[in-house]
């Protein structure tokens, strides 16, 4: 994690201290990139914090009954422009007859974003991604399914832990253990499947409501 803060902070003072220097001027051109460098430093630091309350047991939920078909709509919606310009499908698979589920919305968007971005990230054009809900007695069941490069088998066990990364990873390597502790905060359980070269399914399960 050191590393991923170093980058844009190493970033940011080499071009603050060409400016100062007289070597870039301060205009739009050299001091929009720095901003976008600072957006980056404040994602991970939001990042690191999730996760931190998350892994410690103190992350505060807030529970609200949750329309599923429009939370995942407001997902798809989301990275829309991102699929087309990649020329990837983006579908949604939410029968009307799923109930409310009492999560915290926002936490479980997060959850379907982070999964989301990276089936988007490996799934080339003319690829498809798919979010799809169900809903099984007391529980819901998720999946994010994509037909892109998929998960080596030994990279597969470790997806979730922190700051592991494949070698093709551009991320933080937080992005799933973000995920997979928003899913158990809410008591529920996460898996991925994938095969090099056949995609990559992540699923999780979350309850209906609250634990009793």
């Amino acid at each position: 994690m050191t590393h991923e803060l170093r980058t844009p902070v190493a970033v940011l003072q080499g071009n603050l201290e060409a400016m100062v220097d007289g070597v870039y001027p301060a205009d739009a051109e050299h001091l929009g990139p720095l901003v976008e460098e600072t957006r980056l430093l404040s994602r991970l630091i939001d990042d690191l914090r999730t996760l931190s309350l998350a892994e410690s047991g103190v992350l505060d939920l807030h529970r609200e009954p949750t329309d599923l078909g429009v939370l995942v709509g407001e997902v798809i919606a989301a990275f829309r422009t991102q699929a087309e310009g990649g020329g990837v499908a983006l579908r949604a698979d939410v029968p009307d007859d799923v109930p409310l589920a009492e999560i915290d919305p926002l936490r479980v968007r997060e959850v379907l974003t982070n999964l989301t971005a990276n089936a988007l990230r490996h799934t080339p054009r003319g690829g498809e991604v798919r979010i799809a809900v169900t809903a099984a007695m007391e529980s819901l069941r998720f999946s994010v399914s994509d037909t892109g490069t998929g998960i080596a088998a030994e990279d597969l066990p470790h997806v979730f832990e922190r700051f592991y990364k494949t070698a093709d990873s551009t991320g933080s390597g937080l992005g799933l253990a973000i995920a997979r502790n928003l899913v158990l905060a809410h008591g529920g359980e996460i898996e991925a499947e994938s095969a090099a070269g056949h995609g990559t399914t992540i699923r999780f399960t979350l309850p209906l409501g609250p634990p009793v």
